[in-house]
C-alpha cells in the first residue's frame, strides 16, 4: 500500500475517487453536512473568546465553531456518557462499587502548523460548558520532550519533535496515572520562548473528568514486541482520537507564513531561542523557513505523523482557507 503524501494514504476517506467508499472504515461528511449534527447544542462561546483561543494564522471564528465544533462537542458528549455507563456496568460486574471513575481522554494529533492547538483549546472551552460542568484539562506533549541538553548529547537536536525525541516512558507513566484515577498527577512544562523543557516546573492535573492530550505524534505506534509482551502505545489510553489533516502543500505554506509572522512578534523577544531569526532579511528568513520545513518538519510529517492518520476515530480535513472542509468519522 503506497503512502501518498499530501493526498489520501492507502485509501480514500470520502465517497469520491480512488477505491470504493464501502471499503473505508470511515464515513465522510462535508462541513455543511456535519454542521447539521449540531442539533440543539447551544453556542457557549463569544467571538472575543474565540479570538483569544486561536493560534497565530488560524482564522477560526464563531461561524467555524458553529459549523464544526458544536457537532463535535455533541458527539463527544455521547461518547463520554456511553463510557461512563460502561464504567458503571463493569464496576457492577466486578462487584467493585467503590471503583474510581477515570477521566475520558481525547487525543489530538496532526502536523505542525495545522491547527491542533486551536482545536484543543476550543474543544476544552466547549466541553467545560456542558450543562454538567465537567472539569476539563489540556496537556500538550511538548513538556515530555527531552531537554535540549539531552537532545544535543544524543545527537537528536535536528530531530526534535520526532518520536525518538520524547521521553515516552514519562508520557506513559503520566497517562497511566490519569487513567488509574490518581488525584494529582504532574505534567512537565515547556517554554516556547526558550524552546526547552522548564527544569523542575510542573502543572498539576487534579482529577479531571475529561483530559485533552495534544501533540504531533500521539497516535504513533512502534514495532510489536515478541512473545506477546504487553508494551503499551500512548494511544492505548485514549477514549477518542482526532487527527487534523490537510494537503502537504497547504501545511508547508501555513508553516512558512507562521515563521515569517513570528519574526515580527515572538522572535523579537531577546530571550527567544529563535531571536536570531528576527534579524534576517525577508529573503533569508523565507529560505530558512523552507529549509526547516524540508529537512525537519516535512520529514516528520511524511515518516511519522501522516502514517498515523488512519488510526484516528475522527479526521478533520482543512482546505486552503485553513477551515475544515470535511469530517471523516470512523464507523462503529
Amino acid at each position: 500500500m503506497t503512502l501518498q503524501t499530501g493526498g489520501e494514504a492507502g485509501y480514500h476517506l470520502g465517497p469520491t475517487g480512488g477505491q470504493a467508499s464501502d471499503v473505508s472504515p470511515y464515513r465522510t461528511f462535508s462541513a455543511q453536512q456535519w454542521s447539521a449534527f449540531r442539533a440543539d447544542t447551544p453556542l457557549t462561546l463569544a467571538e472575543d473568546e474565540v479570538q483569544r483561543l486561536r493560534s497565530l494564522g488560524d482564522p477560526v471564528d464563531l461561524d467555524e465553531v458553529c459549523r464544526i465544533y458544536l457537532s463535535l462537542s455533541r458527539l463527544l458528549s455521547a461518547h463520554v456518557e456511553a463510557t461512563q455507563l460502561l464504567f458503571a456496568q463493569r464496576a457492577a460486574f466486578l462487584n467493585a462499587p467503590e471503583a474510581v471513575k477515570t477521566p475520558f481522554i481525547i487525543g489530538i494529533a496532526g502536523s505542525v502548523a495545522v491547527g491542533k492547538s486551536t482545536t484543543a483549546r476550543v474543544l476544552k472551552e466547549l466541553l467545560a460548558r456542558w450543562p454538567s460542568s465537567p472539569k476539563v484539562d489540556l496537556v500538550t506533549t511538548d513538556g515530555f520532550l527531552m531537554s535540549n541538553a539531552r537532545l544535543e548529547e544524543e545527537g537528536l537536536m535536528d530531530r526534535k519533535g520526532f518520536p525518538e525525541s520524547y521521553d515516552v516512558a514519562s508520557v506513559l507513566r503520566f497517562l497511566s496515572a490519569i487513567k488509574s484515577g490518581e488525584r494529582r498527577v504532574r505534567a512537565p512544562v515547556y517554554s516556547h520562548v526558550t524552546y526547552d523543557v522548564v527544569p523542575d516546573d510542573y502543572v498539576e492535573i487534579e482529577t479531571p473528568d475529561i483530559l485533552i492530550f495534544e501533540g504531533i505524534n500521539v497516535l504513533q505506534t512502534r514495532d510489536l514486541p515478541s512473545e506477546g509482551r504487553i508494551v503499551p502505545f500512548v494511544s492505548d489510553f485514549f477514549d477518542f482520537s482526532i487527527y487534523i489533516d490537510a494537503d502537504e502543500a497547504l501545511i508547508r505554506t501555513w508553516y512558512i507564513d507562521r515563521f515569517m509572522d513570528l519574526r515580527h512578534t515572538a522572535f523579537r523577544d531577546p530571550e527567544s531561542y529563535f531571536h536570531r531569526y528576527s534579524q534576517l532579511s525577508e529573503g533569508e528568513a523565507r529560505h530558512k523557513a523552507e529549509t526547516l520545513w524540508q529537512t525537519i518538519n516535512r520529514r516528520n510529517l511524511v515518516e511519522n505523523i501522516l502514517p498515523t492518520r488512519p488510526r484516528a476515530d475522527l479526521i478533520l480535513r482543512k482546505g486552503a482557507d485553513h477551515l475544515v472542509e470535511s469530517v471523516s468519522l470512523r464507523k462503529l
